[in-house]
């Protein structure tokens, strides 16, 4: 009787059968596997039921029936993404429920593809993106997988928001990353949005690299697809390798909400270290070892400095090179940090004005020395460049799949939105330059 109401979605039913006999769903859940009248309301579709029972006895909704799925697989599988949607608000922790083979529901959403209950669902439980199949699979092994490119899109864009980029490198059982599979998958798309942001040299339990597997399976694979792996950029490679390395050496590590922790103060150190060096280096340039002449005596001039030709150069490359040094460290200290861009904007003006400085202190240095400065100058405007690029690339990593699943959220037509936008820039416009009554009208949106 109970099972025949959930299937037609009777609430008051349930209620009946519960006043006459209070321990029906408690008796339910002393059985290990078994299919309950939540299982059936969820293959049925029929949310408030669902909810219902859920709310009434919530262990009911983590127990697995007689094929290895929970009430929250069974919604998912039949395409009843409503009913998953209302299990989830009940309980959030109901998306971690390990079904068979430890397959969640975060792991069917990204083989489904439905970007909107991926988003819904990392919103309700980030954690849930370490989740492991027992084949150690994560959600974006599933999606490239299955070849779901949007979901592949939007979880590669959500990871790099959170911070939590070292999820890409994660290897499944056979010690494949994300980027092995696309290779064996032979998606062309899946491998061009990876090869620069997860480790391209990365081995597969074969000890196979993606280029590997490429060249073992020429004659089956897009010939586009060695072109993409031939021309992995070498600046992304090393942009990868030195934040890995700087991570691994200073301790630093990511938690499951992608907040940033440093289990030791060792950055810190460092980077106080770093800022000490640059402001002693930078104020010798202002005020040299030995100061300046005072007066005009014999073949010196007052203003100018009392070191020697010979002890200038040593003492202006000797201290360019400690300042380059310190920047350069407190640059790829604070890569990657929140307003990174503008801490690397403000280093790079310090290091030109040093330079400025440093020429009109010394005027007479010789070639060589010359030389050797323009190439410490090349190499600090070189990390600032990399820099930089870090930025850009994190920028349009974080924009991966952003827009397009917002308007599908929100429902926003976007050329509503720009003819909204071009209203109100007209009303302003119109309120600077004529604050007349007339003007403070808003135009309808």
């Amino acid at each position: 009787m109970l099972k025949k109401a959930a299937k037609s979605g009777r609430v008051d039913v349930l209620y009946k059968l519960l006043a006459q006999d209070p321990h029906l769903l408690k008796d339910l859940d002393t059985i290990l596997i078994a299919d309950t009248p939540l299982h059936v309301a969820a293959r049925a579709g029929k949310n408030h039921f669902a909810m219902e029972v859920a709310s009434l006895k919530p262990s009911l909704a983590c127990k697995l029936n007689e094929d290895g799925l929970s009430p929250m697989h069974l919604a998912l599988r039949n395409g009843h993404n409503g009913t998953a949607r209302g299990l989830a608000t009940v309980d959030s922790n109901l998306i971690r429920v390990k079904g068979k083979d430890r397959i969640t529901s975060l792991h069917l959403v990204a083989e489904i593809g439905d970007i909107d209950l991926l988003e819904e669902f990392l919103l309700a439980c980030p954690s849930a993106i370490e989740d492991l199949t027992v084949r150690r699979e994560t959600a974006v092994h599933v999606a490239v997988k299955h070849q779901s490119l949007q979901a592949l899109k939007f979880l590669f864009g959500w990871l790099h928001r959170k911070n939590m980029e070292d999820v890409l490198n994660w290897k499944d059982e056979e010690g494949n990353t994300v980027l092995h599979i696309g290779v064996l998958k032979n998606d062309l798309k899946a491998v061009e949005l990876l090869i620069n942001n997860v480790d391209n040299h990365a081995k597969n339990g074969n000890d196979m690299t993606a280029m590997d597997i490429f060249r073992r399976q020429s004659k089956s694979q897009n010939g586009e697809m060695g072109d993409i792996l031939r021309r992995a950029s070498l600046v992304s490679s090393f942009l990868n390798s030195l934040i890995r390395k700087r991570d691994q050496y200073l301790g630093f590590t990511v938690a499951s909400q992608g907040l940033e922790i440093f289990t030791v103060d060792t950055r810190s150190i460092i980077l106080v270290v770093a800022v000490l060096i640059a402001t002693a280096t930078y104020q010798a340039v202002l005020s040299p070892p030995g100061g300046y002449w005072q007066d005009n005596v014999d073949e010196h001039q007052a203003g100018k400095i009392i070191m020697s030709d010979f002890e200038s150069s040593y003492f202006a490359l000797l201290n360019s090179s400690a300042f380059c040094a310190s920047v350069c460290t407190i640059i790829v200290l604070v890569m990657g940090l929140p307003f990174s861009f503008f801490l690397e904007s403000s280093t790079l003006f310090i290091s030109c004005s040093y330079f400025v400085s440093l020429l009109n202190t010394f005027p007479s240095l010789d070639k060589t020395t010359l030389s050797l400065l323009l190439l410490i100058g090349l190499v600090l405007g070189c990390v600032h460049l990399l820099a930089f690029e870090a930025h850009r690339r994190k920028r349009q990593q974080r924009k991966v799949g952003k827009y397009q699943w917002k308007y599908q959220v929100f429902s926003i037509n976007p050329v509503q939105m720009r003819d909204n936008s071009s209203k109100f820039f007209s009303f302003l416009w119109r309120f600077l330059l004529k604050p007349s009554p007339a003007s403070l009208e808003c135009p309808p949106l």
